[in-house]
């Protein structure tokens, strides 16, 4: 079942154009993985999905984004529930300056998603054991989240995206700033989140997403290539450029 889909998505700087008509579906309980040379578009894509190219000046984006087949790419869409709708985990891990408690808490609170103290314990411990972090810090709730080491800080910046209950959950190259232990600690995260959301991931490795994935879509001078199962994209690409990509020849 299709969760989200594109159509004729194109994105301008001003009067530069930086992507060209993507078209894309993205199935339910999946793992997409974008891949493609340095600004090729992938994270640019990626920051539709939940209108964070509105906080760009003289950034406009045009064509359909469709979620369960509502059109958020709309002046109607409210930007504040979309982007609790679609979590967003950025490449450096981000935590607030808070508690670990308050850095999972701040989301249900301001979207008042829990009826009092023990609704809101609840959801945070729930959120931070789904980020596979809760038996690391559950008797160190009060101190800082910026305590914490660079992989956990950002499985907690998973937990605090997975407190307000999105179905979709964006990851702008989550691992870049890990080191290997932490990267294959989140992988394995990845791999348990997507039974319950579908997961769309910008990475510059690509064993990450042949390991990660199971769609893989390769972006190239703003323009989508190529997409398809994983194992086809990496076995028997279509385009030449995606077999040079991904062997290597250039990127």
């Amino acid at each position: 079942m299709t969760k989200l889909s594109t159509k004729n998505v194109s994105v301008f700087y001003g009067a530069k154009q930086a992507l060209f008509d993507v078209n894309i579906e993205i199935p339910a309980g999946s793992v997409t993985a974008l891949i493609g040379p340095s600004g090729c578009g992938k994270s640019t894509f990626l920051r539709c999905l939940n209108r964070m190219n509105d906080t760009i000046d003289n950034c406009r984006v045009t064509g359909d984004i469709l979620i369960d087949g509502h059109n958020i790419n709309t002046p109607a869409q409210d930007v504040v529930s979309l982007r609790a709708w679609v979590g967003m985990v950025f490449q450096k891990p981000n935590p607030f300056p808070k508690s670990i408690y308050d850095n999972v808490a701040y989301g249900p609170r301001i979207h008042h998603l829990a009826k009092d103290k023990n609704d809101l314990d609840a959801i945070v411990e729930k959120s931070l054991r789904g980020a596979g972090l809760w038996d690391e810090v559950k008797d160190r709730l009060n101190e800082p989240g910026t305590s914490l080491s660079g992989g956990q800080q950002q499985r907690l910046c998973i937990a605090r995206t997975m407190a307000v209950s999105p179905q979709i959950i964006l990851m702008d190259e989550p691992c870049s700033a890990l080191d290997p232990i932490a990267t294959a600690r989140v992988e394995e995260l990845i791999a348990e989140l997507r039974q319950n959301y579908t997961i769309v991931i910008v990475t510059h490795s690509m064993q990450q997403a042949a390991r990660v994935s199971q769609q893989t879509c390769f972006f190239h001078m703003g323009k989508m290539l190529e997409a398809g199962a994983t194992s086809k994209i990496f076995n028997s690409p279509d385009h030449q450029q995606t077999k040079d990509y991904i062997t290597g020849r250039y990127g």
